[in-house]
């Protein structure tokens, strides 16, 4: 959002005291969409939903692996964190970790990713194991690289592919030791951390819609579908540092060679690309509902126009087209709400227009916000904005809040939260740019029946256009450590 001018004055006072907001006298109507941002800052987005009922995810963060445990794919950006593996300093891969990704195989945990020693040409790929049957608990350990002995070249993006009893390993990799083209490589796994045999070529990036931004040339991020006797890998292409960043599709037979480069055939356009205001969609994983009926890709993309690797994560539904291959439309308009994941709890919307405003606070029209307007001016000390929630019980929940910082020198911005009265926290804003929302997530205790939420001037300047109240399962039930979201 663009910083409004406050007023000045007792004028000002007057007209802050004549638009405060109505208090709302009771529960806001239930609603079973969201706003499709599911977190505002991350890359390389990696979820999984296991049979405990919960979404596992990892993003990248280049310093270490978290995993995040979240009961909602569309409040994914509130999860509880752990980190889970801290690399040794001045080691080959003490540094750039990239692309983390959570396999559950063979009744144990894996995490593959990508790192070197500060060297990017020194990049290549690494596996971590865990027994335990809960990935936040035991420990991971690394069990050592994975790679191709006879060639062994730059790799980052693995991934595992589960045909049958058979295991492969896909990843993005140089043919030699130049960074000219990123190729996609498959290879045979002989358990999870050791290849069976040499890597093979499947996909270079040579179709104009794959070579934007080049050189490099990119061909990078495989992941992997199974359905309908058919393997698709839906990959990302042309250079992640641009708008064109997009994802292509690579489809085989199951019952084929998968280590032939014959067996594959590659879609000749582009599947999923910018447009409705969503730049550079890529690098994405696949995932199931919570009762298990829809499928859902999580990606990353820009965060504005030309922010390339500024990025955030995004959610939307897909389906199949006739001959089996994965349709995922467009990006969905981040202005319209979408249905939530089915078998998600709905949720309350309140919207800033409606709760009580202090200070310089003001209603202002907002382009892209919820219901047309949003309140603004929230740059005095004195200045506030107030949600009177209601709570159906006692217990945890969580805040999606739905904000615009268009703060100069794309600074961060904050508000200062208190719950009912008590300590004040701080809840940070990415910069969205000029006229873009995104959401935070806050998980919050609260008490049954009639709650207040304060929002209060913080760093910089951001604007509030509604905020989700979100039932969660109470962890302390089940006797479970609660991290909160930072």
């Amino acid at each position: 959002m663009t910083p409004r001018r406050r007023f000045a004055g007792a004028a000002a006072v007057l007209l802050a005291v004549s638009l405060a907001g109505r208090a709302s006298g009771g529960p806001a109507p239930e609603v079973g969409d969201f706003y499709n941002v599911v977190a505002p800052n991350g890359a390389d987005p990696w979820v999984i939903r296991h049979s405990d009922g919960w979404y596992y995810a990892t993003v990248t963060t280049g310093v270490d692996v978290r995993i995040i445990r979240s009961s909602t794919l569309s409040g994914l950006g509130g999860g509880e964190r752990k980190v889970v593996w801290t690399p040794p300093r001045d080691r080959p891969l003490s540094k750039d970790l990239w692309a983390p990704e959570l396999h559950p195989i063979d009744g144990k945990w894996y995490v593959y990713f990508a790192a070197d020693d500060g060297e990017n040409a020194n990049h290549r790929m690494y596996v971590l194991e865990n027994p335990s049957p809960d990935p936040f608990q035991g420990r991971f350990v690394l069990k050592g690289r994975i790679f191709d002995p006879a060639d062994d070249r730059w790799a980052i993006d693995g991934t595992v592919l589960r045909v049958g009893p058979r295991l492969y390993f896909l990843w993005s990799g140089w043919e030699g030791t130049k960074d000219v083209r990123q190729n996609l490589y498959i290879a045979p796994m002989r358990d999870p951390w050791t290849l069976a045999g040499p890597r093979v070529l499947i996909s270079s990036p040579t179709l104009p819609w794959e070579t934007r931004g080049a050189p490099p040339a990119v061909n990078e991020g495989p992941q992997v579908l199974v359905r309908g006797g058919k393997v698709h890998v839906v990959y990302s292409a042309s250079g992640s540092w641009t708008d064109h960043y997009c994802l292509g599709l690579l489809t085989a037979r199951a019952d084929g060679d998968l280590l032939s480069p014959a067996s594959w055939v590659k879609h000749p356009d582009p599947v999923f690309k910018s447009a409705n205001g969503v730049f550079g969609p890529g690098h994405c994983s696949f995932v199931r509902s919570p009762d298990d009926t829809e499928d859902w890709i999580v990606y990353h993309a820009a965060r504005y126009p030309g922010a390339g690797w500024t990025r955030l994560l995004r959610a939307q539904r897909f389906r199949w087209d006739a001959d089996g291959r994965p349709e995922f439309g467009p990006p969905v308009d981040p202005d319209r709400p979408i249905p939530v994941p089915s078998g998600e709890p709905r949720r309350r919307r309140y919207e800033a227009e409606d709760a009580t405003r202090e200070g310089a606070a003001q209603v202002v029209r907002g382009r892209g916000a919820s219901g047309g307007s949003n309140v603004g001016a929230i740059d005095t000390p004195e200045s506030a904005v107030t949600f009177h929630v209601s709570a159906d019980q006692a217990g945890p929940y969580l805040v999606s809040v739905r904000f615009g910082n268009g703060s100069a020198g794309r600074a961060k911005a904050s508000h200062r939260l208190t719950v009912n009265g008590g300590p004040p926290r701080t809840v940070r804003y990415e910069n969205s740019g000029r006229d873009r929302w995104f959401n935070a997530f806050v998980p919050v205790e609260l008490n049954a029946g009639a709650n207040q939420l304060r929002f209060a001037k913080g760093d910089h300047l951001a604007e509030l256009d509604c905020i989700d109240l979100i039932p969660e399962p109470d962890r302390r039930a089940a006797g479970e450590r609660v991290t909160p979201s930072p």
